[in-house]
């Protein structure tokens, strides 16, 4: 019954007359993709995509023909999901360079504006690298950043700062022990290369101190002071031990002055390297964490992390000479365990070093460029991958000289990748010039940099749009933007923020 007199209601008709047009469609065989439109076609308004999954041949093959490729590379540590495709990402310097062949130089530099991930992503690829054999080794932790994560591998967290460590930059740590076990040229070798390593610490130090780098003489000074202290001191010696030698000003050290035989034109050349190493004994800025024994000498058979977390961010000179004097003892225990594993006395170990915070160091002083320069050079020969982090490229082209601003941009150059975050604007003609990018690419990069929603209410924490999102360019290659998310186990380990939560 429809009702007062049989009426069909309004339209009945035209229903019946689109069945029957579906039914012969339905005949026809062509079924649209969404399903029949109209009354009682059931024709979806929206279609969910699909739930994807990902797997290697062998275990997707027999879901041809339904399986989907991806152009993103799956060697190395899995760091996120590509923004893009949501496909899965893995990128380490390592594995690129060793397994995947992706780039000539296992090193990257990671940018990115403060507080978006900068370290999440180089603490992932490091806890990754560490399931792969491979040690990472933090010379030097000013958040801390890190302690947690090495602390959770088992490895060695060696704490510095005022009255709270010691490190002795002559110290040649497992130099002196290793070379007692080696012969002939690999025994040389290593004895030079930890001369040179402690010269270039005593170096690097007096130019924070000054803000500038010592005269070619007193570097030759130093030079020689050291072998002479190397052949009459019995034990480790310390700076006070260094500054000894060149007081007593012996025949050797004279001679190296160019003092024409005249003792008071020797003390007069040497007065200010004097000064400089007064200063580095506790009397100046720097104070006496350089010139004592070392408090925990560092192992080359787990990870390690230097905590300088305790230095406050107002003595940026005393920042700046921990982490320089972290990195140099660092690489020459890096040293020591590639001599011993080329003459077959211990297995060959890889390493993933990280260099945080490096604007800090470039900033301090002139000529500081050359010694991280000097520092960081032929880790691909040493089996080393690196990742060095700071904020913008404004940090590294903030230094006064041209010279040291050239020498900065060539970090990012001999990068083998780098994976930018959130940047400002105007970074992006820097950043260009060092590194292709498109207007697509750029845009992406700025907007990340975009500050979080006005929460006026103060109930929920808003998250920056770019937090967890990186960009990863190799060469001229388009990049990939990923995003980097945390499992349950890795969040207790990357809480930057830990003492604002209390």
């Amino acid at each position: 019954m429809w009702g007062s007199g049989n009426r069909r209601p309004k339209g009945e008709k035209s229903a019946r007359a689109a069945g029957g047009d579906r039914r012969q469609a339905r005949g026809a065989g062509s079924v649209p993709s969404r399903g029949y439109g109209g009354w009682g076609g059931g024709r979806p308004a929206h279609v969910e995509a699909g739930p994807e999954w990902r797997g290697t041949t062998v275990q997707v093959c027999g879901l041809w023909p339904f399986g989907a490729g991806s152009g993103t590379p799956v060697i190395g540590v899995p760091v996120g999901r590509t923004l893009n495709g949501n496909a899965t990402l893995c990128c380490d310097p390592i594995s690129w360079f060793q397994r995947a062949q992706l780039i000539l130089n296992p090193s990257e530099f990671v940018l990115g504006r403060p507080g978006l991930g900068k370290s999440t992503i180089v603490r992932r690829q490091a806890l990754g690298l560490a399931g792969y054999g491979v040690q990472p080794l933090v010379f030097g932790d000013l958040k801390p950043d890190y302690v947690d994560l090495i602390q959770s591998l088992g490895g060695q967290v060696i704490t510095l700062g005022r009255g709270r460590g010691f490190l002795n930059i002559l110290d040649p740590g497992e130099a002196k022990a290793a070379a007692a076990r080696l012969t002939g040229d690999a025994r040389r070798a290593l004895v030079a290369d930890s001369h040179g390593r402690r010269l270039n610490a005593v170096a690097s130090l007096i130019t924070v101190l000054r803000g500038g780098p010592p005269t070619d003489r007193e570097e030759s000074i130093l030079h020689v002071a050291l072998h002479v202290l190397d052949q009459k001191h019995d034990g480790v010696p310390v700076l006070g031990d260094l500054l000894k030698v060149v007081q007593e000003a012996p025949d050797v050290v004279r001679a190296t002055a160019l003092d024409r035989g005249d003792i008071d034109r020797y003390h007069t050349i040497t007065e200010e390297l004097e000064a400089s190493l007064i200063g580095l004994l506790g009397n100046g800025r720097l104070g006496d964490m350089f010139s004592r024994p070392t408090t925990e000498p560092m192992r080359h058979d787990r990870p390690v992390c230097f905590d300088v977390s305790s230095i406050d961010d107002s003595e940026a000179y005393l920042q700046a000479a921990a982490l320089l004097a972290c990195w140099s003892y660092g690489f020459g225990a890096v040293s020591v365990a590639q001599a011993l594993a080329d003459a077959g006395l211990e297995p060959q170990r890889h390493y993933f070093v990280i260099l945080d915070e490096l604007w800090r160091v470039l900033r301090v002083g002139r000529g500081l460029v050359d010694r991280v320069d000097a520092l960081t050079r032929l880790n691909r020969q040493r089996g080393v991958g690196m990742a060095m982090v700071t904020h913008t490229m404004s940090d590294l082209l903030a230094l006064p000289s041209e010279e040291d601003r050239m020498k900065a941009k060539g970090f990012v150059e001999r990068s083998g990748m780098v994976i930018c975050g959130g940047l400002p604007a105007a970074e992006m003609p820097q950043l260009t010039e060092v590194v292709g990018m498109t207007e697509a690419e750029q845009q992406m990069i700025v907007d990340w940099s975009t500050p979080p929603s006005w929460d006026l209410a103060g109930t929920t924490k808003a998250q920056p749009p770019g937090l967890g999102k990186f960009m990863v360019k190799v060469g001229g290659r388009p990049g990939i933007p990923l995003v980097v998310r945390l499992t349950q186990a890795e969040l207790a380990i990357n809480d930057t923020n830990r003492r604002w939560a209390r």
